[in-house]
């Protein structure tokens, strides 16, 4: 437990019981917060799934105004809320922002913070610019991510998945980026719910081998690539089945082109962890993760991953030893090294074993340990600092530390969370024209 307790705000456009990664990771860092002993606090667009009358959501939540997300069923854009967070955050006053999703309500949060000098920092969680080129607008491609830099650029920091997209942010002109890694729950994705009634259910005997696939289906996701491997995987091995778990806008087709594959829908929870565990490979040849949890997710179940190598499976699967890896946008060798698994299935025993030895130490408590550091280590130093000064009858102001410092802080700037204040004024000019315009100097729009 911290020495000292904090107010941390989450502000997002996506949270459970909505299905997805950047749902489920945020669930994830709130409730582990609250475990450190922080207040966390919430502000989301109402959900009119779930946010019906009688039914209350978790404590400290502020609902907004949403509208529908073109495409993704289910998702709404929340809409510009400024003089509702200005106006809440006056009252109780958080000591970190984490904003979530780059809309217009993360653009108001982001104003609100500047206006107020409350340290907001942002999380790259979706690839939009790439996923664009999916749905025919890749001319868009550009202009996205000029906004998207220009988002993230006038927050204190940027938390990224991975080194490497870090790596590939920094290089495309996003600035004070740090690493938050992602979790499993490897007491709920585990082998050992493995479930003989299911794999009946879909049509696979004790001897045969399922291919899985789990994901939005949708053109981003590339899951006609799965399919495709299947196939190819089918034909060297004849005793095999396809279980296909999500929803999305290709669903329909796929289902009416490939009746012979086993479509389950979305799945969650103990339910989806059962599903997972009793597969024996896992399909995801998606090219515009920014992390992937669903890898995380079946290689603690117990099955061997073949995957691009970026993002998740980068970090964890060890090609040929956990999994196959192969070169992102090699379509052909995605499908050769599912074949390969088939040909050599004597491989996969020892893979399923290792893919779940090496989740067991990818604990969520230890990401949120980091998003703890990241959001609040400065501010807490500097608080300790003052109070240490004070104590020895000290007076004026305290000495920041040099620049250079060594470890984990140096490589993170992110971590200087007092930057935030002195680049309230820079922020604000660096928004665009909006909601509560009046608040800027002066009139930017965003590109």
């Amino acid at each position: 437990m911290v020495a000292v307790a904090s107010h941390v705000c989450i502000v997002t456009e996506t949270y459970p019981p909505e299905i997805n990664g950047v749902a489920s990771t945020l669930a994830q860092l709130a409730s582990g917060m609250r475990a450190r002993g922080h207040t966390l606090s919430l502000v989301r667009p109402r959900q009119p799934a779930a946010d019906v009358p009688g039914r209350r959501p978790e404590p400290r939540t502020l609902l907004v105004t949403g509208m529908r997300l073109p495409g993704y069923k289910g998702l709404r854009v929340g809409l510009p809320a400024g003089a509702t967070l200005r106006a809440v955050w006056s009252r109780n006053r958080p000591d970190a922002v984490y904003v979530a999703t780059e809309g217009p309500l993360g653009w108001s949060a982001v104003r609100a913070g500047a206006a107020l000098g409350i340290p907001v920092y942002s999380g790259f969680h979706t690839n939009f610019d790439r996923y664009v080129q999916h749905y025919g607008a890749g001319w868009l491609r550009r202009p996205i991510a000029a906004y998207l830099r220009r988002f993230h650029n006038a927050t204190a920091g940027t938390l990224v998945s991975t080194p490497r997209l870090r790596d590939e942010l920094e290089a495309a002109g996003l600035k004070r980026l740090g690493v938050l890694g992602r979790g499993v729950d490897s007491g709920r994705f585990d082998p050992a719910r493995r479930s003989a009634t299911l794999r009946a259910a879909w049509g696979a005997s004790d001897g045969d081998l399922v291919a899985l696939y789990v994901g939005r289906l949708a053109p981003e996701k590339n899951v006609e690539l799965a399919v495709a491997a299947y196939r190819a995987m089918q034909q060297a091995r004849g005793a095999l089945r396809f279980v296909v778990v999500g929803d999305g806008p290709l669903g329909p087709a796929l289902a009416r082109a490939h009746p012979d594959l086993v479509f389950r829908g979305f799945r969650t929870g103990d339910e989806l962890a059962v599903h997972y565990a009793s597969a024996d490979v896992f399909l995801f040849p998606s090219e515009t993760e920014t992390f992937g949890n669903v890898t995380l997710e079946a290689m603690a179940s117990g099955l061997a991953v073949v995957a691009y190598d970026y993002a998740a499976a980068r970090v964890h699967v060890d090609n040929g030893v956990t999994g196959a890896l192969v070169q992102p946008g090699d379509a052909g060798g995605f499908v050769e090294a599912a074949v390969a698994l088939i040909r050599t299935p004597e491989w996969l025993p020892a893979m399923r074993r290792r893919a779940r030895a090496a989740m067991e130490a990818v604990d969520w408590s230890r990401v949120v340990e980091r998003f703890e550091q990241l959001l609040l280590g400065d501010a807490r130093r500097e608080e300790d600092d003052r109070a240490e000064h004070c104590a020895l009858g000290g007076s004026g102001a305290v000495p920041h530390r040099r620049d250079g410092a060594g470890g984990a802080e140096a490589r993170d700037p992110v971590l200087h969370a007092a930057r935030s204040r002195a680049d309230a004024g820079a922020a604000a000019r660096a928004l665009p024209v909006g909601e509560d315009a009046s608040l800027l100097g002066r009139s930017v729009l965003p590109g």
